[in-house]
């Protein structure tokens, strides 16, 4: 998946103070949930592994698919709305060993959320080097719903796919980069902003190919028959996994190709393109306390899109600016429940790498007072979200 092959130990020393920094960071949110948790009454081990969409995954990887909820205004609530890879995994795991699927999920999030973290950091390494790269990962780990990288949810798994999977690709691994994008596709339904990463990098290969044949007069500029074979097959492969799945949808329901938009149609999930995000940002401020609400959301999706726009203009590679802008525009531009849309954009960790420029830059002493205070408040707003409203 990156120098996993031939230089495992020193790729993973390179990574070591970014997975440390890491670690830590997770393990004050557990400890700060568990006794949030234990004050309350409540198990922290069950708001982390047997509430809202981690029941849902538990369900399938026990049951299999076909499970649904009927609602009294009509909605019907279906688990084929959730990708296969992470219950597959769950399944695996118990069936291997003595946990239950409970269990099962909640260490493969673990595992997950520390190689999506070592992703981060091989993808910044190699954009800006590795004080970013560590200053990247400890900005992935303290965002205000960070908590939910250590849910029995497929956020980590999914970051840690695509992460790998854009490693791959700026480091010209194309056939890497198409499996990690396929199975990404087979984790969630923004698997589709990997697939667009691997398009758009291999067509840019091409007619950079193409340009530089043509200035040079010549049809072949170098022997590239196997780097272009390499390129098409990581194109082919990266779709893959969703297309398999959303078409066993349409199949399994009878509602066709599109037969998995129906689906999430029953949960109220879609593609408005922001309309219905603007109204419900706009119904704030009919009152005033409600008001302060609107103006947070106002400013958060500000803070999205100004990152997205450095991004550009700081000359993130292509692969990270087409990955992050559509994880970006699902997220905010979807109908479903507006309380994910943070944990929706959580993925899109190529948004933090302007933060983690300006904090490598800074003095260690300094950088690592904002971490921890960020840390802290991420550890105790993680604590009172989850014994609250939660992130279905």
């Amino acid at each position: 998946m990156t120098d996993l092959g031939t230089r495992t130990e020193p790729a993973l020393r390179r990574a070591a103070p970014a997975l440390l920094g890491y670690a830590a960071v997770r393990a004050l949110g557990l400890i700060t949930l568990a006794l949030w948790s234990a004050a309350r009454d409540k198990s922290a081990y069950t708001l982390l592994t047997a509430r809202w969409d981690a029941l849902w995954y538990t369900r399938v990887a026990e049951l299999g698919y076909g499970y649904e909820v009927r609602l009294p205004n009509g909605d019907v609530h279906s688990n084929l709305a959730f990708f296969p890879l992470l219950p597959w995994l769950e399944r695996l795991l118990s069936v291997v060993t003595p946990l239950s699927y409970a269990d099962a999920g909640f260490v493969v999030s673990l595992l997950a959320s520390l190689f999506a973290a070592w992703g981060v950091f091989a993808v910044t390494e190699h954009v800006y080097g590795r004080r970013a790269g560590v200053c990247a990962v400890l900005l992935w780990a303290v965002l205000p719903v960070g908590i939910v990288q250590s849910m029995a949810y497929s956020e980590s798994l999914f970051t840690a796919l695509a992460a790998w999977s854009l490693y791959a690709l700026l480091t010209g691994r194309w056939l890497t980069a198409g499996l990690l994008a396929s199975l990404a596709g087979l984790t969630r339904p923004v698997g589709l902003a990997v697939v667009a990463a691997v398009w758009a990098a291999g067509i840019a290969a091409f007619l950079r190919d193409r340009r530089d044949r043509a200035a040079s007069g010549s049809e072949r500029v170098a022997p590239a028959g196997a780097t272009t074979a390499a390129q098409a097959a990581g194109m082919a492969l990266a779709p893959l996994g969703a297309a398999a799945y959303v078409l066993w949808v349409g199949h399994r329901t009878g509602g066709g190709p599109l037969g998995y938009l129906d689906v999430q149609a029953g949960w109220r999930n879609g593609f408005d393109g922001g309309y219905a995000f603007a109204r419900f940002v706009g119904d704030k401020f009919a009152s005033f306390p409600s008001a302060l609400a609107g103006v947070g959301l106002i400013v958060g999706v500000g803070l999205v899109v100004w990152l997205y726009v450095t991004c550009v203009r700081q000359g993130q590679p292509l692969p990270l600016l087409v990955y992050a802008g559509v994880v970006t525009a699902l997220a905010l531009c979807a109908s479903s429940y507006f309380g994910s849309k943070p944990r929706l954009l959580m993925p899109a960790f190529p948004l933090l790498l302007p933060l983690a420029l300006a904090l490598a830059r800074a003095r260690t002493r300094r950088s690592a007072g904002i971490v921890a205070v960020i840390a802290t408040a991420s550890a105790l707003y993680g604590a009172f979200w989850l014994n609250g409203s939660g992130p279905p």
